[in-house]
């Protein structure tokens, strides 16, 4: 029995070691140009090998997708409680800016980067909140438009979902890309698309229907900064070296 247990926990753990591969080359070449045995290679394996985990390149994309977009909505569960669904739609705006900072490399393959698939074969249902991280923040800005809290000229929920997801992304992903940029003296990524959550979700509020205050985006940022910050910078000293390593 612990040999079986030995083996695949080992089978696990080179399934991770395979996806993380997968992810960074997805990311930095591009889908179509990266081959399983180039995969296998970066990870020092056979190819035949790396057969016997993943029957083929879509495969082991659609694994990478499930797994990284489980990933986030599972970060979302945290708001899950929050009753007010304004104050709920004001955290998972944070909450996903959070997850980019913490994983740069899943989030540029989320959405930075294209993966042709079908959704009818993701284990993730499509339109689930409970599963679907993009439908559970449709699902949060509905509740607020249902509640009557935002203004009339916001109350398309697929409209306003977008807005908010937009907002988010414009950050992290400008700060994920031009971080090195010495042009920009950039201020700290989470406090400042943290600000723009909030000034995204107040903007939508209707007059006299704000509900609970917001607590601002610096005492957020208080509690995560210390980690946070480390994390943000090792995001810029690995993109100075990559871009240290193309110029080579």
């Amino acid at each position: 029995m612990a040999s079986a247990d030995r083996r695949a926990r080992e089978r696990a753990e080179t399934r991770e070691k395979i996806l993380a591969a997968a992810r960074r080359l997805f990311v930095e070449e591009g889908f179509e140009a990266v081959t399983l045995r180039r995969i296998a290679a970066a990870i020092e394996y056979t190819a035949p090998a790396l057969y016997s985990h993943f029957a083929d390149k879509q495969e082991l994309m659609l694994a990478l997708c499930d797994a990284d977009f489980a990933l986030l909505r599972q970060a979302f569960a945290r708001t899950e409680k929050i009753a007010d669904p304004v104050e709920r739609l004001r955290a998972v705006g944070r909450t996903y800016v959070k997850v980019a900072v913490e994983h740069p490399h899943h989030y540029r393959f989320m959405f930075m980067t294209a993966h042709p698939l079908d959704p009818a074969q993701s284990k993730i249902q499509k339109g689930n909140p409970d599963e679907d991280a993009y439908a559970f923040l449709h699902a949060t800005v509905a509740a607020c438009i249902h509640a009557d809290r935002f203004k009339p000229e916001y109350r398309d929920a697929e409209t306003v979902t977008q807005m908010c997801w937009g907002a988010s992304h414009g950050v992290v992903s400008l700060y994920l890309t031009h971080n090195s940029d010495c042009w920009i003296s950039w201020k700290n990524p989470l406090r400042t698309a943290y600000a723009l959550v909030d000034a995204v979700v107040d903007g939508l509020i209707r007059a006299g229907k704000s509900g609970k205050a917001s607590e601002g985006p610096t005492a957020r940022v208080k509690e995560i900064a210390p980690r946070a910050s480390a994390k943000v910078r090792g995001i810029g000293s690995r993109t100075a070296a990559a871009r240290s390593r193309k110029r080579s």
